[in-house]
C-alpha cells in the first residue's frame, strides 16, 4: 500500500452502466480488489445509492454494496463512501439517509427540490475519500442516459471529479451493443469525452461470435473494448433483495423467509444458504412445511405485517408456533412478533394516508415496540443469554452484529416463560426475536443451529473477481486510464 506521506494520486475511475443491474457494483468490487493487489491504496465511492440493504459503519449507515467494495479494496468502510442512501418505504416514498443519518426533512421534500442539499453532501463525501486514498473508483446509478431525470450521480459527478469512465452492458439480456451505442449517444458531451472504454458483462458462449460488433461500437463511440466478463458463479450478496447462490447440503433443513415487499438487510442470509435450503415464501403452506421460519428485517414493518396477514402467512406462523415449531424474527421481523407496534407520529411514513398509530403484532411473545424519531445505528457485540427450547444451543454464543432501527422493544410486565435480554433478545421454547442483524452471518451460530459449519465466502469471492479482471479485461488499459 502507498503510505499517507507518499501519495501517488491517480485519476478517478467511474463505472457507469447502460441499465440497472448491468454489473456496476460487481465490477467496482472486482476492480477494487485487483487494484489493491497492485499495491494501490484504492477506495470505493457512490454518491447516491438506493437500497434497503445497508450496513452500519462509524457514524451511521451506508449501502451494502459500498461496504462490500471497501472490504474488497482492503480499506475500512466510511460514511463518506456513500453520502446519500435512499431506502424505499413504499411505491412513491423513500427515506433519505444523508451522511449516514436519516434526514426526515429531506425525505419530506419533493424530489426535484432535493438537489441543493444532496449535491454538497456528495461532493464533500468524494473529497473526503479522495483525500484519504490514492485512487477512487466511483459507481454510477442506473444509467447516464436517463434524460428525464436531473442526474447528479452519474454525469454531474463524473464531470466534477474529471474521471475516466467505463460503461458496462449486460449482454445476457440481449441488445448489449444497442445499449452501449445508444447510451453513449444520449449521454451529455462531458460524459462522452470521459467514456474511455466499455465492458460486456455476463457473457455465455464463444467470444469469437461477437465480432465484428465490439469493433463497430468502438468506431461509433470512440470507446475501447476493455474486455468481456463471463457469467460468473460468485458469492457476492446482492445490493438489493435477497441472495441465495449456494447449493445446500443433501437433506439440509428447509428455512422459509417471507418475501416481504419492503424487506431489508436480507443480504445477511447469503451464508445461511450453505447450511440450509432457503425458500422465499408467499403462502401459508410454505410457512408450515418449513423446518424453520425467519421473519427478516423490514423498512416498513406495518405494511409488511399487513402483507403477511393478507397472504395468510401470519396464520401459518401462528399455527406452526402453536405446534411448537420454531420461528426467528430479526429487527423488523422481531417487532412483528411482539404484542403491538406503536408509531403515533408516523416515523415509518403513512399507511393509507394515516399515521400508523398502534397496530397489533403477531402476539407470539409478550413485548411491545415503540417507534422513536431518532434512528438507532450501532455496531453490537452481545453474549447471548441462556436460551430455552429450540434455541438452547445458542446460549452463551458471542455475536457481532449491527442494529438499524427506529423501534425500541421492551418486555411487558408479565413475561411468563419468555427470556428477555436488554431489549435485544426475546425468546421462549419455539420463538426467538432479536433486534440484531448479522447473527446468521456467524459460522458459530449457523453451526450451533444446523450442525454444519460453513466456510466464510466473501474473501474467496473478492479474490475470484480480481482473477476475472486479470484474465478477461485489458489490465494495461486500466492502468493507463488512471495514470498508474
Amino acid at each position: 500500500m502507498t503510505s499517507a506521506s507518499n501519495r501517488n494520486k491517480l485519476r478517478p475511475l467511474m463505472v457507469l452502466g447502460c441499465t440497472s443491474d448491468a454489473g456496476k457494483s460487481l465490477l467496482v468490487t472486482a476492480l477494487g480488489r485487483w487494484f489493491a493487489r497492485q499495491g494501490v491504496d484504492v477506495a470505493p465511492f457512490k454518491a447516491q445509492n438506493m437500497s434497503n440493504n445497508a450496513r452500519v459503519v462509524e457514524g451511521g449507515e451506508i449501502g451494502v454494496a459500498q461496504w462490500l467494495q471497501a472490504r474488497a479494496a482492503q480499506v475500512d468502510p466510511t460514511i463518506a463512501m456513500n453520502p446519500v442512501l435512499i431506502k424505499p418505504e413504499g411505491d412513491t416514498r423513500s427515506q433519505v439517509v444523508l451522511n449516514g443519518r436519516a434526514a426526515p426533512e429531506v425525505t419530506e421534500m419533493p424530489w426535484e427540490h432535493r438537489s441543493s442539499i444532496l449535491w454538497p453532501a456528495m461532493t464533500a463525501g468524494f473529497a473526503e475519500v479522495s483525500a484519504a486514498h490514492d485512487l477512487v473508483i466511483l459507481e454510477g446509478a442506473g444509467s447516464p442516459a436517463e434524460i428525464n431525470l436531473v442526474d447528479l450521480v452519474n454525469n454531474r459527478m463524473l464531470r466534477h471529479v474529471d474521471g475516466a469512465a467505463l460503461l458496462v452492458s449486460d449482454i445476457d439480456r440481449g441488445g448489449a451493443f444497442a445499449h452501449l451505442a445508444g447510451t453513449h449517444a444520449l449521454a451529455p458531451s462531458s460524459t462522452q469525452e470521459r467514456l474511455a472504454g466499455f465492458v460486456l458483462n455476463k457473457f455465455r458462449g464463444d467470444q469469437s461470435l461477437l465480432a465484428p460488433a465490439p469493433e463497430h461500437v468502438t468506431r461509433l463511440t470512440g470507446m475501447a473494448n476493455v474486455g468481456v466478463l463471463p457469467m460468473m458463479q460468485h458469492e457476492l450478496p446482492d445490493e438489493e433483495g435477497a441472495t441465495v447462490r449456494a447449493t445446500p447440503p443433501v437433506g439440509a433443513p428447509v428455512v422459509a423467509i417471507p418475501r416481504l415487499p419492503f424487506g431489508s438487510n436480507v443480504d445477511e442470509f447469503h451464508l445461511l444458504a450453505h447450511v440450509a435450503a432457503v425458500r422465499f415464501t408467499t403462502t401459508a403452506q410454505e410457512i408450515e412445511a418449513a423446518d424453520l421460519v425467519i421473519l427478516p428485517g423490514s423498512k416498513h414493518v406495518v405494511s409488511d405485517l399487513q402483507w403477511l396477514r393478507s397472504t395468510g402467512q401470519a396464520e401459518g406462523i401462528a399455527r406452526r408456533v402453536a405446534a411448537g415449531n420454531p420461528v426467528l424474527g430479526i429487527c423488523g421481523g422481531c417487532q412483528m412478533i411482539g404484542e403491538s407496534i406503536n408509531d403515533p407520529t408516523g416515523v415509518e411514513g403513512r399507511t393509507d394516508g394515516q399515521a400508523a398509530g398502534n397496530v397489533d403484532g403477531l402476539g407470539l411473545l409478550p413485548f411491545v415496540t415503540d417507534f422513536a424519531e431518532e434512528k438507532l445505528t450501532s455496531m453490537t457485540q452481545l453474549r447471548l443469554p441462556n436460551l430455552p427450547g429450540r434455541w438452547s444451543a445458542l446460549s452463551g454464543c458471542e455475536v457481532e452484529g449491527y442494529e438499524i432501527r427506529h423501534g425500541r422493544s421492551s418486555a411487558l410486565g408479565d413475561t411468563g416463560s419468555m427470556v428477555s435480554s436488554g431489549g435485544q433478545v426475546f425468546a421462549n421454547d419455539a420463538v426467538m426475536a432479536t433486534t440484531i442483524h448479522g447473527l446468521l452471518e456467524s459460522p458459530d451460530v449457523l453451526e450451533r443451529l444446523f450442525g454444519v459449519r460453513p466456510e466464510p465466502v466473501l474473501e474467496q469471492t473478492f479474490e475470484a473477481l480480481a482473477d476475472a479482471v486479470e484474465e478477461h479485461l485489458d489490465t494495461a488499459f486500466l492502468r493507463e486510464i488512471v495514470g498508474l
